[in-house]
């Protein structure tokens, strides 16, 4: 019961936000292929029916999270809050570096491995960003590598 009320609420959400999508969001220019309209619009395009179904067909099992569990889910999002607050100021690549080098270290990596892992997504996705995607993306402290 409580996944269906979740999802119901959630829906209520999803349609609150792709009105505001698809009726007020409206750029004047486009600095991207899909524009900053469509972003939106996708994504409650794609959340309502996903919550349709949840509330039609709930999960019936109970998983019961334990104590660890809800600290690593409490974690997270405290890690996602620090990532949207160092991405303006300290850049794509150092705060996408710390954000999942600290997400594999809390998901059981060693530190060089977890490093190593956070070095490259930061790299290579502040490359594919940048380059092929043509993304303006925060460079921060660091000196502008295109």
């Amino acid at each position: 019961m409580a996944d269906r009320i979740f999802a119901g609420i959630l829906l209520l959400v999803t349609l609150a936000y792709g009105t505001i999508a698809f009726t007020v969001i409206k750029a004047p220019f486009q600095y991207d292929p899909l524009g900053p309209e469509s972003w939106p619009q996708i994504l409650s395009v794609l959340a309502a029916p996903s919550f349709l179904f949840i509330i039609a067909k709930p999960d019936v099992d109970n998983f019961g999270n334990d104590r660890h569990t809800l600290v690593r889910v409490a974690a997270s999002a405290v890690l996602m809050v620090a990532y949207a607050w160092l991405f303006e100021p300290a850049g794509f690549i150092i705060a996408t570096l710390l954000f999942c080098t600290a997400m594999a270290r809390m998901l059981g990596t060693r530190f060089v491995p977890a490093f190593v892992f956070g070095l490259v997504t930061a790299t290579l996705g502040y490359l594919v960003g940048t380059v092929l995607l043509d993304l303006n993306l925060p460079e921060g402290i660091l000196p502008s590598f295109t």
